[in-house]
């Protein structure tokens, strides 16, 4: 079962625990209660809190989650949208780390998830073009929804190289999506290079883990504005 980051409790709450907690708030949140109340100022606010308290004090996928939050029956609307799609994509792809964060989804990818980079490399292979074709379908599925592509590396070789080979990396997934016939107007591309590990650089483990590609989902204005009127 894909993991609930984030309770969608009032505006206030959250931002409370998140500074009391830190990481383990977003790690270990239970289900969300739906119905938030939650409007899109609040949200960046709390997107700023998260930002700070997620792998090296940086995880911009969350934080481009929870900053466009409509909060609200609106939000509700939209969060189911999003539980659906995110079972589809544990459903299709179970080595991908599968979260729900508020109204959207972050859906990692490292070395033993499906999305594979050899050494050095930023071509897909057979075994990434499997996991994104399947996660093309999904998006064809889903068609009222944005997605935020980041690269990240692990901190060996140059800080410059690094963040070189992140971009290509993203734009690579990018690419390849678009070329499985999904717009490129729902595509944001980003790269960190090193600068946002989530796990130790000093073990194999971590670096392993630390080279990987995040994608964050949610609704496009289509869908908020289909939101607002049901919840009207």
């Amino acid at each position: 079962m894909f993991r609930y980051s984030l309770n969608t409790l009032g505006a206030g709450l959250i931002a409370l625990a998140l500074f009391t907690t830190g990481c383990d708030t977003i790690k270990n949140a239970g289900n969300k209660e739906k119905g938030a109340v939650i409007g899109a100022a609040s949200g960046a606010v709390i997107g700023g809190v998260i930002g700070n308290n997620v792998g090296n004090k940086k995880n911009s996928a969350l934080g481009a989650i929870i900053g466009g939050v409509v909060g609200g029956a609106a939000g509700t609307y939209i969060g189911d949208r999003m539980d659906r799609q995110a079972e589809r994509i544990e459903e299709e792809i179970p080595g991908a780390e599968v979260t729900r964060v508020g109204e959207g989804i972050n859906v990692t990818f490292d070395e033993s998830s499906g999305v594979y980079f050899a050494t050095n490399k930023y071509n897909i292979n057979s075994e990434s073009s499997a996991t994104l074709h399947k996660l093309a379908g999904i998006f064809k599925e889903y068609p009222n929804t944005l997605v935020l592509v980041e690269g990240h590396t692990d901190n060996t070789g140059s800080a410059e190289y690094n963040m070189g080979l992140s971009q290509r990396r993203a734009e690579s997934v990018t690419n390849y999506l678009v070329g499985q016939g999904i717009s490129s107007g729902r595509f944001t591309t980003k790269w960190f290079g090193e600068t946002q590990p989530k796990y130790d650089n000093s073990t194999a483990e971590g670096r392993a883990k630390n080279r990987r590609v995040e994608i964050a989902i949610v609704a496009d204005e289509q869908l908020k504005e289909e939101a607002r009127k049901q919840a009207q």
